[in-house]
């Protein structure tokens, strides 16, 4: 049995960031890294470790230098290595391109750590029932 694909986008803080990375993506550019602080703090919180010191971690000779790949191979790659960095059109998370380097350093046990707690995804946004009341209104108004 295969075990399941750990999601970037469950730990804590990865979905807030990725919506705000949504409304400005200065977020997820990684050469604007200082503008936007709340992105170390949850790397931090995370992985033990800034995307600053993940840059100056010390590589072993047989790195795969996986931070430099596309986002789509990115995906790939983690993925084959248990983790799932997609959202839920499958596409690359925004916030791939700061976060890759940190998760690939502590998945591989080069620097930083892995989050010792379960994973616990984050609620789900309730989802109002006003398509089935227009859906029914639209039904009686055909019947007529």
């Amino acid at each position: 049995m295969t075990q399941p694909l750990r999601r970037l986008l469950d730990l804590p803080g990865v979905s807030d960031l990725e919506t705000k990375a949504l409304m400005k993506p200065g977020y997820a550019d990684p050469s604007r890294r200082d503008e936007f602080p709340e992105v170390d703090a949850c790397l931090v919180a995370i992985f033990g470790l800034t995307a600053e010191q993940a840059e100056d971690a010390a590589r072993p000779d047989d790195w795969d230098r996986i931070e430099r790949l596309s986002p789509q191979d990115q995906a790939d790659v983690f993925e084959a290595e248990g983790w799932d960095v997609r959202d839920a059109k499958r596409k690359p998370l925004r916030m791939l391109a700061v976060m890759a380097e940190p998760l690939a350093l502590a998945m591989r046990g080069v620097a930083g750590n892995l989050p010792d707690a379960p994973f616990v995804p984050e609620p789900a946004e309730e989802k109002s029932a006003w398509g089935s009341d227009l859906a029914a209104e639209a039904a009686r108004f055909r019947k007529r």
